[in-house]
């Protein structure tokens, strides 16, 4: 989309669809190069289905835009995606708005506390929360189609996501054939083509099909009764979405027994690592592969989740994964890596008998030529991954757990935390595990002076031995 069109004192930008990005992009670039002001913009939807692989995130080339380039934060740049596909109808003007003050000087993307970057964080939050939705509670079922089957799942978002979805849903079921209804729009895959269609209603989704009892009796098996939350559930897996599950309709009888069982399977779960423990884990770890909690999932490789033994009573808690860490999918396995699994011998603690993780899940990092330089996650980044922190410590139930740096601290604690105050004495965790804290392995290698490097390392182990001791403390 190139100038948008003047009509008498405004200025109508149209665009193709709900979540047409490249569109508003377009429009806004052109009209914030002239410094025309928000109100004299009229944003408008025409409704046009536009092309679904350009929508779904293969977009082609932006068209060129009049007036002198500027340049915009890709802090913004990822906000907007996510904005957009709000269902709230001001959003093109307020992203607009923010566009043209970051333009002009007035507004920076590192202010939180601006009303206006606050108002559209909030708006990206709710539309990736709308995103994990759909990927954790849409069910397909199996509908007939002469010889051969189609699967077919209804699910109603509450904001324009569903192209924005359609990746996620081609690659992980490459090999179906499968339908989504919605009531915006429609998705079809038939094994090689992705294609679009008019929205739907309900009542044009089966009801059911024979894999569903299957599927019953696959989530009965993994149902943890000590994990249960009610307040947590409902906030998860509001009920809009249980008429569309079949396994909701056991909820109610499997949480109707959970605290008579808890104390029983959590002993199970402690005595059999292939146990419920271990199946909980398993799908955690599945459904964090797909995190979009916050935008550092776009630029990384992949989501580094946490490893070792479900039933472990020790839990080391990182910052985030590093540059190596994010190609090989593992935590702790480049350079500070080795240098915490060397202190791990000298103090005497087996790393695999524990449960090592990181407090963010994805590598943030600035580009520099071809080196990508670790950067360290904010205050809105750790909120967003302490849900799988606190679902990791559901499952595995650590006696103790050892913050590795103030950005594990702050995790684990909920409120910023020097290491010096800190450091080391117990502190009592809302789980009601302990926790201790100590340096990051990072910090050790960013030591010039080898003597002050030789005597931090010593302190370092000496952290890691009166934790292990305590820890003999605790189990026995």
């Amino acid at each position: 989309m190139g100038d948008a069109p003047y009509l008498g004192s405004m200025h109508a930008a149209e665009l193709a669809a709900e979540d047409d990005f490249e569109g508003w992009r377009n429009a806004a670039r052109s009209l914030a190069s002239a410094d025309t002001p928000p109100g004299e913009i009229d944003w408008r939807v025409s409704g046009a289905s536009g092309d679904l692989l350009a929508m779904a995130g293969e977009a082609a080339p932006a068209a060129p835009v009049a007036g002198t380039p500027f340049p915009v934060p890709r802090a913004f740049v990822a906000l907007a995606e996510d904005v957009i596909c709000h269902s709230d109808p001001q959003r093109f003007a307020l992203l607009y708005a923010m566009l043209l003050r970051l333009k002009q000087g007035q507004a920076s993307m590192q202010d939180h506390a601006d009303p206006a970057l606050r108002r559209l964080e909030t708006l990206a939050k709710e539309v990736r929360r709308d995103i994990h939705k759909m990927r954790a509670f849409l069910r397909f079922r199996e509908v007939a189609e002469g010889d051969d089957v189609r699967f077919v799942a209804w699910f109603e978002p509450a904001h324009h996501i569903v192209r924005r979805n359609a990746r996620f849903f081609v690659d992980r079921f490459a090999s179906m054939r499968w339908t989504i209804l919605t009531p915006e729009l429609s998705l079809d895959w038939n094994g090689e083509t992705l294609s679009e269609a008019p929205g739907a209603t309900r009542a044009d989704a089966p009801d059911g099909d024979p894999l569903e009892e299957t599927w019953k009796t696959y989530y009965a098996s993994i149902f943890n009764p000590a994990r249960v939350k009610i307040g947590a559930m409902l906030k998860e897996m509001p009920k809009k979405y249980w008429k569309n599950m079949p396994e909701t309709a056991l909820v109610p009888g499997l949480i109707a027994g959970a605290r008579a069982r808890e104390l029983e399977m959590v002993d199970k779960s402690r005595r059999e690592i292939g146990g419920n423990a271990a199946a909980a884990w398993d799908a955690l770890r599945e459904e964090a592969a797909g995190c979009t909690r916050c935008p550092l999932y776009k630029p990384a490789t992949q989501t580094v989740f946490g490893e070792g033994r479900v039933d472990a009573p020790l839990m080391f808690v990182g910052e985030q994964p590093g540059d190596q860490e994010d190609l090989a999918g593992r935590p702790f396995v480049g350079p500070a890596g080795r240098m915490f699994d060397q202190a791990l011998e000298l103090a005497g603690i087996d790393r695999a008998t524990a449960y090592v993780t990181n407090a963010v899940k994805h590598f943030k990092y600035e580009q520099r030529g071809k080196r990508r330089i670790h950067s360290k996650p904010d205050g809105a980044e750790i909120e967003a991954c302490k849900w799988w922190i606190e679902q990791e410590r559901e499952i595995i139930r650590p006696k103790l757990t050892i913050a590795l740096g103030a950005t594990a601290a702050r995790s684990l604690l909920g409120r910023v935390v020097t290491i010096s105050g800190t450091r080391g004495t117990p502190h009592r965790l809302a789980d009601g595990g302990e926790a201790w804290v100590t340096v990051h392995p990072s910090f050790l290698l960013r030591i010039q002076d080898r003597t002050e490097a030789d005597a931090e390392f010593k302190r370092f182990v000496g952290d890691l031995r009166r934790a292990g001791e305590r820890l003999a403390e605790l189990v026995g």
